[in-house]
């Protein structure tokens, strides 16, 4: 895209401050990559109690602003930092809504019940901000259903001011199971008309719902994988919001995320033992070994299937809870386990360790350095997720060399090509039924070519290996996006 646009961000959390999940990941290397392709690029999200105020530091002063919300007027301190030139972050310092245990949730994993109105006023505060600011913006780009107000209030509520009033719509949903769903009782607070709560736009079943609001006022809605956007116009996939996308046509697109090399890439990862390439793969034994010592895995000839993955339904785990027994006492195979969630699962995998010595190894939590060793020294990596919007393992996986095992759904079935027996070509093993046969069956299927047809598997590690799926690429198609949304709304303002 050769002009350069002013792009609003609106997202509840970004790499390198917050972060619950894949959504930061993806907001802050994608604002990056925009930045560096020459786009001034506006990043507005909470200023959470969790955030250490080192981290948001700047030459520039926090200043005040006020931020109307219905009939009701707030004020809040916002906190400016700016990254470079093209990239500025400003942070929504309102303690009443931020300072808090959790992002979304308190520690007993309870929805706190205002979020329908912290996330509404981070939405109406990025819009104020640019007013305050006095910057003129093309394209706000929201995201999941904590962004998705900040488009009804951009068509709503400041359609005709001169720094908004012309801007497009972008809305991108990285997970629909997350919608956004609470009573109603907030909507007066929240300034939406009377007129928007409709089956159409707002109303779910007598609640709200901020994500099916968003979809209805955006001009270009994506998901984060070609895959995964078409699974979502089915009922199977779409958590009830099918019938909603459907009507958005060719205003509905998957783009698929990127990752950043720059921090997973065996060559240069500082995380790991040993670098290694596809040049020089001897590397990687040394970190297969160092992961056993981690763990305490026997030292053999056995390959190690790696997880790192919140321990929830969703990703599959409790599939493979119930087929993980029958393939350490069938196969001669190890595994190296990383996660937390769901708290039943949590203990069942806690407790393989001590049935299973040598062969599992689990380590409940997140650790950032223990994840890319887990991708650098297994030799496969498994994600039987039911539904998986994009994924990032997967591709990390294959930067690595470590062959991905995964259910062919969403931005797993296009990121993996399947092993084709015959000829050796593929990146990894797919399974499609969501079942715990299909998961003992495919890691059978990956642990046999592994020892039957050695050559395979290392072609297949290599041809993985060359596999990019950089952020660069990902971003030419979103600006492809936000020029297809500008036409859009020039189209609708000329009608």
């Amino acid at each position: 895209m050769s002009k350069k646009r002013n792009i609003l961000f609106v997202t509840s959390e970004s790499v390198p401050y917050a972060k619950s999940g894949g959504l930061a990941d993806v907001t802050g290397a994608l604002s990056k990559t925009l930045a560096e392709n020459g786009h001034k690029v506006i990043v507005v999200m909470p200023y959470y109690a969790s955030i250490p105020a080192e981290l948001i530091r700047s030459a520039e002063a926090p200043f005040s602003m006020n931020v109307w919300m219905g009939d009701i007027e707030e004020w809040c301190l916002v906190h400016p930092k700016k990254i470079n030139e093209n990239l500025e972050y400003y942070f929504i310092d309102f303690q009443n809504y931020y300072f808090r245990d959790g992002m979304y949730h308190n520690l007993a994993m309870q929805d706190y019940l205002d979020n329908p109105k912290r996330f509404a006023f981070l939405s109406q505060a990025a819009m104020y901000l640019c007013k305050t600011k006095q910057i003129k913006i093309d394209i706000v780009h929201a995201h999941d259903w904590q962004g998705s107000a900040a488009l009804a209030y951009l068509k709503t509520h400041h359609w005709n001011d001169e720094y908004l009033g012309s801007a497009a719509g972008v809305l991108t949903i990285h997970n629909i199971g997350y919608q956004g769903k609470y009573p109603k009782n907030d909507y007066s607070y929240l300034g939406f008309r009377e007129e928007d709560y409709n089956q159409f736009i707002f109303e779910d079943f007598g609640g709200i719902n901020l994500l099916k609001g968003g979809i209805h006022f955006a001009d270009i809605v994506n998901t984060v994988s070609p895959a995964y956007a078409n699974e979502t116009l089915t009922s199977e996939y779409s958590h009830g919001l099918d019938n909603i996308l459907r009507m958005k046509g060719e205003q509905y697109i998957g783009i698929l995320n990127g990752v950043d090399y720059a921090e997973w890439d065996p060559q240069n990862d500082k995380l790991i033992s040993k670098s290694f390439s596809v040049k020089n793969m001897s590397g990687k034994a040394s970190c297969k070994k160092d992961l056993r010592q981690h763990y305490g895995l026997a030292e053999n000839d056995a390959p190690i299937i790696g997880i790192v993955s919140r321990m929830v339904e969703q990703k599959g785990l409790h599939m493979l809870a119930n087929s993980i027994e029958a393939i350490v006492k069938n196969m001669h195979v190890q595994f190296a386990i990383l996660g937390s969630g769901d708290k039943g699962l949590e203990s069942y995998f806690a407790s393989l360790p001590d049935k299973y010595p040598g062969q599992i190894g689990v380590q409940i939590g997140y650790d950032n350095t223990l994840a890319h060793k887990i991708e650098a020294g297994a030799d496969f990596f498994i994600m039987p997720s039911l539904y998986e919007p994009c994924g990032l393992n997967q591709i990390y996986s294959l930067r690595y060399g470590t062959l991905p095992i995964v259910r062919a759904t969403g931005g797993l079935d296009d990121t993996v090509e399947q092993y084709d027996e015959s000829t050796g070509e593929g990146t990894g093993f797919k399974f499609f039924d969501a079942t715990e046969r299909a998961i003992y069956n495919t890691v059978g299927w990956a642990i046999s070519t592994y020892y039957d047809r050695p050559q395979h598997y290392r072609a297949m590690q290599k041809r993985a290996i060359q596999r990019s799926f950089s952020w660069k690429d990902s971003a030419n198609r979103y600006e492809t996006a936000y020029e297809h949304a500008i036409q859009i709304k020039k189209n609708k303002t000329q009608a």
